[in-house]
């Protein structure tokens, strides 16, 4: 997997901008996230998207890549219930942020910087809501510091 590069973490007026990385799926939450750009709802500009087919494919290796590669935060627009590969997608989805939490942690890496989130098709304003407030609390922690 090769994450989108995160760029200068500063904002036009100098302020510090949190960059994020969202690992979408192709047919439940991506079709919210597009709406939500079609709908031109306002998120930071700093949001970078990744489409997968699941969110269980999501490895928590990748989420570490993307804080070393100068990501502030990590989200996960999740399937939740409605994932058409798996039945138990959701508790695997879990195990996985449980899993990459513990590497965070090893790492040094606070634990606030990955947040999942059941994000649907229509989906539009909850994405834009989840994603401005994970932006804000980004910015009180400040740029990431892997190690």
């Amino acid at each position: 997997m090769t994450a989108p590069v995160a760029t200068d973490p500063r904002a036009p007026d100098g302020t510090f901008a949190p960059r994020v990385l969202v690992f979408s799926t192709n047919t439940i939450s991506d079709p919210g996230i597009d709406l939500a750009g079609s709908s031109h709802m306002h998120y930071s500009p700093g949001v970078n998207v990744i489409a997968l087919p699941c969110t269980s494919g999501i490895r928590p290796a990748w989420i570490l890549h993307a804080f070393e590669s100068g990501f502030d935060g990590v989200f996960l627009a999740a399937d939740g219930d409605e994932c058409a590969y798996l039945p138990d997608c959701s508790k695997r989805s879990s195990r996985i942020v449980a899993e990459a939490h513990r590497r965070m942690k090893e790492q040094g890496i606070d634990g606030g910087r990955l947040r999942m989130a059941a994000i649907c098709s229509v989906c539009a304003e909850p994405f834009t809501k989840q994603v401005t407030a994970f932006a804000s609390a980004l910015a009180a922690l400040g740029p990431v510091k892997a190690r």
